[in-house]
């Protein structure tokens, strides 16, 4: 069968790529400031807009329908790491808007904003996989893994934004091909 939990476990692979294109982008003197826009877009569309809202408006819903608490426990350290992610992605932005526009000690606060979100991102991501998810799959019907699933690959799809899925992944792997060395 395949799972919700999977299918936000596959983001995740997308999203650690990013944040390993970020922490190679931080050794940069003179960044390509395109690139650093294009980071931010891809977090907030993405990591924030596609995925985090699958786990925010369905999974965690229906995690608490099940009994689990929004207020307290795993449900709300995963939507306080949302807040404080978000919180990094906004400081970057303005940070990355200050250094385009000559300020050129501007560029210490994109990149400490830089490492900041990914290193909250990969505790984050290690908690989701390891922990969140599969007291999802403990307790999640197989009949809800498959609404879930349904409406996950629904958003994936992209009809509310034009934009699937597969368009942010693509951008992610085109980052990837230049940051990365070890990427094909």
């Amino acid at each position: 069968m395949n799972k919700a939990t999977r299918n936000l476990e596959g983001d995740h692979l997308y999203i650690l790529k990013l944040i390993g294109v970020m922490q190679e982008m931080v050794k940069e003197t003179e960044p390509n400031v395109q690139h650093l826009y294009e980071v931010v877009t891809l977090i907030r569309q993405f990591a924030d807009g596609l995925h985090h809202a699958k786990e925010e408006t369905l999974l965690f819903p229906l995690m608490a329908e099940k009994g689990f608490s929004m207020q307290q426990g795993p449900i709300a350290v995963m939507l306080m790491d949302h807040e404080k992610g978000r919180e990094f992605v906004r400081n970057m932005d303005e940070s990355i808007h200050l250094y385009k526009n000559g300020e050129s000690s501007a560029l210490n606060r994109i990149y400490a904003n830089m490492l900041g979100y990914a290193d909250l991102l990969n505790n984050h991501i290690s908690k989701e996989n390891n922990v969140l998810f599969r007291m999802a799959d403990n307790v999640l019907t197989s009949e809800n893994q498959q609404s879930l699933l349904d409406q996950f690959l629904l958003i994936d799809a992209g009809p509310s934004t034009g934009v699937s899925g597969d368009v942010y992944v693509g951008r992610i792997e085109i980052l990837a091909t230049q940051y990365l060395k070890n990427e094909k």
